[in-house]
């Protein structure tokens, strides 16, 4: 059946948008985590530049305040990214799923069809 095939191409579309969504996902990650080490580096060097490490200090040097606070922003982003791909990794696993009841059905009607075929070629013959 035509519709049979549809739904398992369909369904083949759908895990493959789920997979690059999930990369994605894995990217932007990283590159947070590079981002935010990168700021960590130089949040150091301007501390250990001023002599001054404690954030609360009246000459903790703004650069490294503003570091900080980006950094954070980013961990916190980063964080919410891994929510994000916790749900899409589930929903990943149930397209998954949907697709592999549709190639089984899809093989079970060639399979009927291939056995109505064989028999009408020895009901013929």
């Amino acid at each position: 059946m035509k519709s049979r095939e549809n739904l398992v191409r369909l369904k083949q579309f759908q895990v493959n948008e789920k997979r690059r969504q999930l990369m994605q996902l894995d990217m932007m990650i990283a590159e947070f985590e590079r981002m935010a080490g990168e700021l960590e580096l130089q949040i150091t060097a301007e501390e250990k530049k001023a002599g001054i490490t404690d954030i609360n200090h009246f000459a903790y040097p703004t650069f490294a305040k503003a570091a900080r606070l980006r950094r954070d922003n980013l961990r916190d982003s980063q964080s919410d990214l891994a929510q994000q791909r916790s749900a899409a990794e589930s929903l990943l696993s149930e397209a998954e799923a949907e697709l592999s009841k549709a190639e089984m059905l899809e093989m079970r009607d060639t399979k009927t069809r291939d056995t109505e075929v064989g028999i009408r070629n020895v009901m013929i013959g």
